[in-house]
């Protein structure tokens, strides 16, 4: 056997920082602001609301607040290869029908893969959320210790035709989770006197403690447009009169 020379030696370095360096990076990211982001959003939608901003037919969505999403507050689609693989999270598909559904497209994974690449690979900086299982495994996990559906059943607050104000809805909440959520509407269509409720998002810091979601003038869902279920006519509800309806077929 031949000795190893320097010149051998230094060949074989150099291979091995060309395998090493080009070895895939979970973490490589396209967003300048990877590692700005401060806080996250748990983001309930309703789905009547969702279906009234769509002309997609969806006649018969869940009577119940659904997951939207689990999105940190700033950076976006920060791994362009890290694509999402269902086979990763098939323990959980039960319970992903049944609560982050995605509502105009029965049965279909094009919502779950639109999450995780824009919002999951980025809140994978996380150690706790560092994989497509961590990550939609969390988002549940937050559903159900927050459960919002039952606490608003508790607190009389019911879709339907009755109206109700703004801040009542949003101190009974604060009441219950002691911060203040966001709460987004769909503004007063044609024909309509009232904003329509479509979104409240619970903020939470690095270590999923709850904390107050700070509200902005700017913050119009500018941050975080989601064209696939058109949410950009969004914005954060006025204090007045709201809707929160139980009907698709009321606004046909």
């Amino acid at each position: 056997m031949k000795p190893i020379t320097w010149c051998h030696l230094i060949v074989w370095c150099f291979w091995f920082g060309i395998c090493c360096g080009s070895a895939p990076n979970k973490f490589v990211h396209s967003s300048p602001h990877f590692h700005d982001w401060k806080k996250l959003y748990f983001v309930y939608h309703w789905p009547v609301t969702v279906c009234k901003m769509s002309e997609n037919e969806c006649n018969s969505p869940p009577m119940y607040w659904t997951i939207h999403g689990l999105w940190t507050d700033k950076a976006e689609d920060c791994n362009k290869t890290w694509h999402f693989n269902v086979t990763e999270i098939k323990d959980l598909l039960v319970e992903m029908r049944q609560y982050w559904p995605d509502v105009l497209h029965a049965n279909r994974t094009k919502f779950w893969k639109h999450e995780w690449d824009k919002h999951g690979t980025c809140a994978a900086t996380l150690e706790s959320l560092n994989s497509q299982k961590k990550y939609f495994s969390k988002a549940l996990e937050l559903y159900e210790k927050l459960k919002l559906n039952s606490y608003l059943l508790k607190l009389g607050i019911k879709p339907g035709n009755t109206y109700y104000q703004l801040g009542a809805i949003k101190e009974a909440l604060t009441s219950v989770y002691n911060v203040t959520p966001k709460i987004q509407c769909l503004p007063p269509e044609q024909g309509e006197e009232v904003q329509t409720i479509g979104q409240i998002k619970f903020c939470f810091t690095k270590d999923f403690t709850l904390r107050n979601c700070t509200e902005s003038k700017v913050d119009s869902y500018s941050a975080h447009q989601h064209m696939l279920f058109e949410t950009e006519e969004l914005s954060l509800c006025n204090d007045t009169l709201t809707n929160y309806p139980s009907h698709v077929e009321l606004y046909k």
